[in-house]
């Protein structure tokens, strides 16, 4: 059994998870779903990034020790991805008690090669971003460009170093003979044009900090929260009931394939994490994809501007799929995207609603009229419409998956949706009824029955539960967020749909959103 493994970010815990958190989250479990549905054993890592000094002034600032602020705010991730029907197999926190030993060990190997020293480290400081920034990219009055309302803060202080600056090789030529190693392209170019300044050396510890891991040859110092949150990534697949080291980490499922993150933490990623795992000696992730931001209505999403959407309120008024339909389909991965609740109704009332289930609703009525309830026999020719678009639909979806294009996994099985409530309308299979051309009905009804199921087939990585509704409804007894039932090679190819199954009456399988309601903090 082939394998994939992929992975979100580890998510900083000093706020509730916000719809940039959610939209990495639901694009990752579709991409594990698909894999899953071909018949892959899958793993989707994703979890918590809770040391560092953000969190220990956000827990001081509530009140709270750090470690209850974590569990907090760890649990409400929980809840949003079990509300948003995520699948993950590993949720890994780096408080769990297996993670520091990573870390300490993962340290001492780049200790012992002479990769790590102490170093007086003097700049500006972004508490926010948890990095130290140079005097250039700062904007007017000292702030930090991502956080342009917090002035950064003046460090002075010795800290330990990695020597990044020794690696700049080894990273060049990784870019150059993988060139897919980071996406999408304009990623690439970035990381490049960084790499090409020349590298320097980063503080990977950090003076006077209480919450964080000690440095293991200096307890007054503890690990920079960058440092400790990458090995997360390892941390992440060891086994239950295993002693934690690196080598039972990277026993079965590293390197993995797919670090799925936002282009905001593309350089952590793309630059510093393949320097530390070759100065450990370790294999290098196979792809980094970055995906773009989110806007709400054409604007930055801010609390001043009032305009920040709340994941836990829009999916429990609109539900899961709707959410993970319009996400995935509307915003190309990769690219910048924006939310505006008036298209977000429009697209899932006229995809979901109308062409997928009314065109399911509409047939089924025709089937149990004409046809006994019964799946009739599929005696048309090969050439018609329906079956020319069909035929091809599996191949091109498992393309656009494997090249994370997302919108068009969604795009091509809603056109086939379409194009069947077109050809219904074209064949008119009320009017062959009253003709006593019973074949020719049949046959289209069966074309009908077909474009739908295969339609829904193919798009229940990212509306499980609506594929659900509409397999039972065409009498399968399968449940999308359950394991694979059906092989995927018949499944997904065209005329899998059994002649003679018995269908259910019809239901609504997506029911109409009505008037927009503002979901916002």
């Amino acid at each position: 059994m082939a394998r994939f493994s992929l992975t979100t970010p580890l998510y900083y815990v000093n706020a509730r998870p916000h719809i940039g958190s959610a939209y990495t989250t639901m694009a990752a479990d579709a991409l594990a779903r698909f894999a899953r549905l071909r018949g892959n054993e899958v793993l989707l890592v994703t979890g918590t990034d809770e040391h560092g000094q953000k969190i220990q002034r956000t827990a001081q600032e509530r009140g709270v020790p750090p470690q209850q602020h974590c569990d907090q705010m760890a649990g409400e991730f929980e809840t949003l991805w079990q509300m948003l029907n995520i699948r993950w197999q590993s949720f890994i926190r780096t408080t769990d008690f297996k993670h520091e030993p990573i870390v300490q060990e993962f340290f001492q190997r780049l200790w012992d090669k002479g990769d790590i020293y102490l170093h007086q480290q003097q700049g500006w400081y972004c508490v926010a971003c948890e990095e130290f920034k140079d005097e250039r990219e700062l904007l007017p009055e000292k702030h930090c460009p991502l956080h342009p309302n917090l002035p950064v803060e003046w460090r002075d202080e010795p800290n330990y170093f990695f020597r990044l600056s020794r690696y700049q090789a080894q990273l060049e030529d990784l870019y150059q003979t993988q060139p897919d190693f980071i996406q999408p392209s304009a990623r690439r170019n970035e990381v490049l044009k960084f790499v090409a300044q020349g590298l320097a050396d980063f503080s990977i510890s950090r003076l006077h900090l209480d919450w964080g891991f000690p440095v293991p040859v200096d307890p007054n110092q503890v690990i920079y929260v960058w440092f400790d949150a990458l090995l997360g990534y390892l941390t992440a697949l060891v086994e239950p009931g295993v002693k934690p080291s690196l080598e039972a980490a990277v026993q079965t499922w590293w390197p993995v394939d797919l670090h799925l993150i936002g282009k905001d933490i593309l350089r952590f990623h793309a630059v510093y994490w393949p320097a530390l795992l070759m100065a450990a000696e370790l294999p290098l992730p196979k792809r980094i994809f970055a995906h773009g931001f989110l806007t709400k209505d054409g604007q930055k999403m801010s609390k001043s501007l009032g305009n920040i959407i709340d994941p836990f309120a829009l999916v429990a008024e609109y539900g899961s799929d709707a959410l993970r339909y319009y996400f995935l389909k509307e915003i190309e991965l990769g690219k910048d995207g924006d939310f505006n609740e008036e298209r977000f109704i429009q697209t899932v009332n006229a995809d979901l609603a109308n062409d997928l289930g009314n065109l399911l609703n509409r047939t089924l009525k025709l089937v149990h009229k004409y046809c006994g309830g019964k799946v009739p026999s599929a005696n048309v020719s090969q050439d018609d419409p329906l079956a020319l678009l069909g035929q091809n639909l599996a191949t091109q979806i498992a393309q656009a998956y494997e090249q994370l294009a997302l919108h068009r996994a969604c795009g091509l099985p809603l056109a086939l949706a379409q194009r069947a409530n077109k050809w219904m309308d074209e064949q008119a299979p009320w009017q062959l009824a009253k003709t006593g051309a019973q074949g020719h009905l049949e046959g289209v009804l069966y074309r009908l029955l077909e474009a739908v199921r295969l339609a829904a087939y193919l798009l229940s990585p990212v509306i499980p539960q609506t594929s659900t509704r509409i397999y039972q409804q065409l009498g399968y007894g399968i449940d999308f967020d359950g394991e694979p039932q059906l092989a995927y090679d018949q499944q997904s190819q065209w005329g899998a749909l059994p002649p003679g199954q018995l269908v259910a009456q019809p239901e609504p399988v997506f029911a109409r959103i009505g008037v927009p309601k503002v979901i916002k903090l």
